[in-house]
């Protein structure tokens, strides 16, 4: 490592050494988060109400893990959302100590109702902060000759505005309250500068930043692939590149999250040529999970950021009293339900995402989808990790580019059987949709034993259709639901029809 990069890298290497230390120590790391996280929380109105200072005297974890459970069911934001609100008007020592002035906004993607996670001071400097640091120091230890620090990171966020509820508080995407926190030294190695960065109308904020960028040396980009791979192609329009890289020749980074990256890694490649990747799993919840190898797709469970973990294995989800595992119970290659405790006042709150094992000690992971976003009409148990990964190998083995995608189920009747309907818009379609399709099919069935089994003989499940949309139907669905930018996903799976219906009305 040059002396350079050794001065620059430091802050960010000396934290190293403490996750080493939870790799090594994961069940001491996650007790004691427990405690200390009940013990803070125990004089508030929250922790008062839930009996947390009889928690806090037990010293056996496993004493106190069942009295905690006993006393705080799981919760979902409806269950929270009182609480919330309560906080959101001004009240003090709601959720978490003291006044919280920031709320992450964000609406489901099958819902427009909004919701609002409140972002302590405490979350977002140990847990939001601490990720994009850690992320850093990982990938700096991974590539010592890195020019990371001799240029700019490019950073697409969302946008803020006042709280309706209370004009002291902010609302908006997480990644808007980020950067609108960052350190004022941060501003010299980011861009665009916050103002653009958080603008409220896309289009607009699409023009200035491609005004802004196109002359800096931007050496790492930062955001979510889809919106990403948006504002590179038109960047590519404006400028008349044929590849980023002829902007941006120091480009080495891409820092990702909020959706797989397996159906867009096709392009890109073809956009921007050889890419470093960092997956990381950041939420408005948390900052939970960093790849720190070449496998992207596995992420390192990060265990000291102010957050408890615990894990229901989806089948128990539904039961009256589903039964939650620790770090130190959880299983390979099994799908749980995430529920955290965390320093920004959420207590066993399930946060809607699925995620499977893929090491233990030191625990890796990957996500495996939403508890609401699967297909499971027929038995067949389709998650969106299957299909993001089969989408990946078909487009692979055609030349495909797949742009965006969604699916749901075509309902068996007297006359027809079930399939599965996929509405997938092309960057660049296959000569032969057939053969795509059938490689995507037989993909579906080797990643997915029960898809297979239903798919023997097209006896329960029928060949998947696939319908191929119009440039942009995706983008204008999603504009028509005013959910352009920032951390809006397309619904990739639905149990319902309720989505591509709307979706197909755009065709």
């Amino acid at each position: 490592m040059s002396l350079f990069n050794s001065i620059l890298s430091f802050p960010f290497i000396k934290r190293l050494s403490d996750i080493e230390l939870f790799k090594k120590y994961p069940e001491d790391v996650q007790e004691d988060m427990f405690y200390n996280l009940i013990d803070k929380a125990t004089d508030t109105a929250w922790g008062r109400a839930h009996n947390f200072k009889t928690i806090n005297s037990v010293k056996d974890f496993k004493l106190a893990l069942k009295l905690f459970r006993e006393n705080t069911p799981l919760s979902y934001y409806d269950d929270i959302k009182p609480w919330i609100t309560r906080a959101r008007h001004g009240e003090a020592d709601v959720l978490w100590p003291g006044l919280v002035k920031w709320f992450s906004k964000s609406s489901g993607t099958t819902s427009d109702k909004s919701k609002f996670i409140p972002v302590t001071k405490e979350s977002l400097e140990d847990c939001h902060y601490r990720g994009g640091k850690d992320a850093i120091a990982m990938y700096v230890n991974g590539h010592p000759d890195t020019k990371l620090f001799t240029g700019k990171t490019l950073s697409l966020g969302g946008s803020k505005r006042q709280d309706d509820l209370n004009v002291n508080n902010y609302c908006g995407d997480l990644s808007a309250i980020v950067i609108d926190n960052l350190p004022f030294w941060a501003e010299l190695v980011r861009t665009p500068k916050v103002s653009v960065a958080l603008m409220d109308e896309w289009e607009s904020k699409l023009k200035a930043i491609v005004e802004e960028t196109r002359h800096e040396n931007v050496v790492a980009l930062a955001g979510v692939p889809s919106w990403m791979m948006v504002l590179l192609r038109r960047l590519m329009s404006e400028t008349g590149v044929k590849n980023i890289k002829e902007l941006w020749p120091n480009l080495e980074l891409f820092m990702y999250g909020g959706v797989a990256f397996g159906p867009y890694k096709e392009q890109y490649k073809d956009v921007c040529g050889d890419l470093n990747l960092i997956n990381i799993y950041s939420a408005s919840e948390g900052f939970f999970g960093i790849s720190d190898d070449a496998d992207y797709d596995n992420m390192l469970l990060m265990l000291d950021y102010g957050i408890f973990y615990e894990f229901i294995p989806l089948e128990e989800l539904e039961k009256d009293i589903p039964k939650a595992y620790t770090i130190s119970e959880v299983e390979l290659d099994r799908n749980y339900a995430l529920v955290i405790s965390s320093n920004g006042g959420l207590w066993r709150y399930v946060i809607g995402d699925t995620i499977s094992f893929t090491h233990l000690k030191p625990y890796y992971f990957k996500i495996s989808g939403r508890i609401k976003h699967f297909i499971n009409v027929f038995g067949e148990e389709l998650m969106v990790d299957n299909a993001d990964r089969a989408i990946a190998l078909a487009s692979e083995r055609t030349g495909a580019l797949v742009k965006e995608y969604s699916a749901a189920p075509v309902f068996m009747t007297d006359t027809i059987k079930g399939r599965h309907q996929w509405l997938i818009e092309f960057e660049r379609a296959p000569d032969d949709l057939d053969h795509f399709k059938n490689i995507f099919d037989e993909a579906l069935k080797s990643l997915n034993s029960d898809y297979e089994a239903k798919r023997y003989n097209n006896m329960t499940l029928d060949v998947p259709e696939i319908i191929v949309a119009r440039s942009n139907l995706f983008y204008d669905w999603l504009a028509a639901k005013n959910k352009l930018g920032g951390q809006h996903k397309v619904p990739r799976l639905s149990n319902t029809r309720d989505n591509i219906e709307e979706m197909l009305k755009f065709s």
